[in-house]
């Protein structure tokens, strides 16, 4: 092994490759870097920044993939709304790179850093755990397949959730601080959802309820030392309409804004929070049949967290959602909007910018009222619910793309540098009941009537499809 260091690290960074070749920084040799005093304390802090960049970029790309938002001018992947996903994508590449440098940062400093630093803390080898369970949760739910390691044949989603598992795990036995608790279980609860395992998820989710249900955890960013909310831009801080929400969302949006200099503010980016819990017990009572149980957890979740959750005024009267491509993004508070052509006309899901400010969540928001809970009589009708819960309380962070069970190939760059990995994960899993040629994101307006419709209802498809193995994990 080369005595330079290979890794990013805080004070010296280099750009990291993928799993196959090796870019080495000729400054910091691996020597000095893990003889200096707290080196694991310094390595945490790279990670936390590596994950912070890694997330504004899988915010970025697979919220364009989902039906969340529209690229509506000429910034960032033109392809993703289609959805069009190649594994010879530049995109693929950044976002198979950016999870890679966090699992080899993480291995690397439980192997080398950690070993070698007298004063690495049980609470220092649990977040360097934490991480790296983070990495390969990440890698499962967005990746057909990966290696599990440098120089591996590439493994799908179930090798990637149970090293996740064990990571968490470790980290919940090392740190025993009940904010941290909070976090790991939630990351358990998260892969165990994904796995389809209920009794495990029911276990972590009311370990986190009974904790703390508005836990959240969140990744600083500091514009000036170049760690930007890269969404952020594409939401707010640019000159021009860069992202449009679909209609029905706008009441959400932007999750991320600015007041006065961007550089200076950039606000951070939620990884973790307790409205979780109340969603994945809520599915899972929904898979038992228990449904008075599940509108109970939803009730709960909307008066116990949402509702408690900040909401703030911004003025965002520069967004006309007229970016290029589609300039007849409904603009008035007046305007109805129906999720479905054979659904009912819903109000207040537009805002008016032009008016004032306007009030948006910062953490959560929903549109789904108690009302609509308890008129709710079938498990199909309480699971869409569900969904469109998950999608508009996640808006923003990246999660609704494996929702809809979409899935990234492996890259190109890591055919050609990694022998073992094969063609087996070259094609992207988009599946069959996911609309093509932008039909994600496709709507109609009738300006005469003020109506806004929805050419697909994503959420009722869901459920419709909730026998696939590809998504709504416990039916």
């Amino acid at each position: 092994m080369s005595t330079k260091l290979r890794i990013i690290i805080l004070v010296a960074l280099s750009a990291l490759p993928f799993f196959g070749c090796e870019v080495e920084n000729p400054n910091v040799t691996e020597d000095a870097y893990i003889e200096t005093p707290k080196a694991a304390a310094t390595w945490i802090n790279g990670m936390r920044r590596q994950a912070t960049l890694m997330m504004g970029r899988y915010m970025e790309l697979t919220e364009l993939i989902s039906d969340n938002y529209f690229n509506n001018r000429t910034l960032s992947s033109k392809v993703f709304d289609i959805p069009l996903i190649g594994y010879t994508d530049p995109d693929v590449r950044t976002l198979q790179r950016e999870v890679s440098r966090l699992l080899e940062m993480g291995e690397y400093g439980t192997q080398r850093v950690v070993p070698n630093d007298v004063t690495a803390t049980n609470a220092d080898k649990a977040e360097i755990s934490y991480w790296k369970g983070f990495a390969h949760l990440i890698m499962g739910e967005f990746f057909t397949g990966l290696p599990i390691a440098a120089n591996q044949a590439a493994a799908n989603s179930q090798p990637h959730f149970q090293l996740a598992i064990n990571d968490f795990n470790q980290a919940l036995s090392l740190d025993p601080a009940p904010a941290k608790q909070l976090l790991f279980r939630l990351g358990l609860a998260r892969v165990y959802h994904r796995l389809g395992d209920k009794a495990n998820a029911i276990t972590q989710c009311n370990a986190v309820i009974t904790g703390n249900p508005l836990f959240l955890e969140q990744l600083r960013c500091d514009g000036l030392n170049g760690v930007r909310n890269e969404f952020q831009f594409y939401l707010f801080d640019s000159s021009f309409n860069e992202f449009a929400p679909l209609p029905r969302l706008d009441f959400l949006d932007p999750k991320y804004f600015s007041v006065g200099t961007a550089t200076l503010d950039q606000k951070p980016v939620t990884i973790a929070k307790g409205e979780e819990a109340y969603l994945i017990l809520a599915e899972a009572q929904l898979s038992n049949n228990q449904l008075d149980a599940a509108k109970t957890s939803l009730k709960s979740l909307l008066t116990n967290v949402i509702a408690k959750r900040p909401v703030v005024e911004i003025d965002d009267v520069r967004e006309k959602r007229a970016g290029g491509v589609r300039t007849d993004y409904p603009l008035s508070d007046t305007v109805r909007v129906k999720f479905s052509a054979d659904e009912p006309e819903i109000r207040g899901l537009i805002l008016n910018r032009q008016k004032g400010k306007v009030k948006v969540g910062q953490i959560s928001g929903t549109s789904v009222t108690e009302a609509q809970i308890n008129n709710a009589t079938s498990v199909d009708a309480l699971l869409e619910l569900v969904y469109l819960m998950r999608q508009e309380i996640f808006i923003a962070e990246a999660r609704r793309a494996v929702d809809l069970g979409i899935k990234l190939p492996v890259s190109d760059v890591e055919l050609l540098n990694n022998s073992k990995v094969g063609q087996d994960f070259i094609q992207a899993q988009i599946p069959s009941f996911i609309p093509d040629k932008s039909g994600l994101d496709d709507f109609t307006y009738d300006r005469a009537k003020g109506v806004a419709t929805m050419r697909f209802n994503m959420n009722k498809i869901l459920v419709a499809n909730k026998t696939s193995p590809l998504v709504l994990p416990f039916h």
